[in-house]
């Protein structure tokens, strides 16, 4: 994983040496600034109607003994605008992964096969890896500035350890796996245009 991480990063800082005005943008997604996510994305321009989004996102909250919610996850996506690009309509193709640390919460939804119910009084440790598909559009509003919305779905492929609760280090379950489809992405993205 650290690889990955260390290949973005080059590949990122490669495209930035020979970026101009309108070809990159950073954004931050107001959905998961709500739900206490801190949260950064760069999009770089790299052809008339394509972009490469790369968004990250790290939240090593405590939020008590007996709750916890720590993650961090990295998606990078390949976006076609179907007009110029940073405005209109897009499709993008995603991955996704990360690590979570995640229990006390009564998460009361059972959807696409992940009971969210069994947080209450478990805690779950691991990694996850995933791709999928998304669509979106970005208003402009100004110069400089842009709103985003964006939908995506797809598979995450998850692999956990399980502990009897969210402050004891007591394990009950190790090398778990659980198969993920449905939604990936979510975003309201407010968006700076350099």
């Amino acid at each position: 994983m650290k690889r990955i991480i260390l290949y973005l990063v080059t590949t990122l800082a490669g495209a930035l040496g020979s970026v101009s005005a309108q070809d990159i943008a950073v954004k931050s997604n107001l959905l998961s600034d709500v739900l206490l996510n801190p949260n950064v994305g760069v999009e770089i321009g790299l052809a008339p109607r394509w972009t490469l989004d790369v968004t990250g996102q790290l939240n090593a909250w405590d939020l008590s003994h007996d709750r916890r919610w720590k993650h961090w996850a990295l998606q990078p996506e390949a976006r076609y605008w179907f007009c110029d690009r940073f405005g209109g309509h897009f499709v993008g193709l995603h991955a996704h992964g990360g690590q979570f640390n995640i229990g006390g919460f009564d998460g009361r939804v059972n959807l696409f096969g992940t009971d969210a119910r069994k947080l209450a009084d478990t805690r779950y440790q691991g990694w996850f890896v995933g791709a999928g598909v998304a669509y979106g559009y970005a208003w402009v509003l100004g110069r400089h500035w842009n709103l985003e919305g964006e939908i995506g779905l797809g598979y995450s492929y998850t692999r956990y350890d399980r502990f009897r609760c969210a402050g004891c280090g007591k394990k009950t379950e190790t090398g778990r796996s659980h198969h993920y489809v449905g939604p990936t992405k979510a975003a309201i993205n407010l968006v700076y245009l350099f």
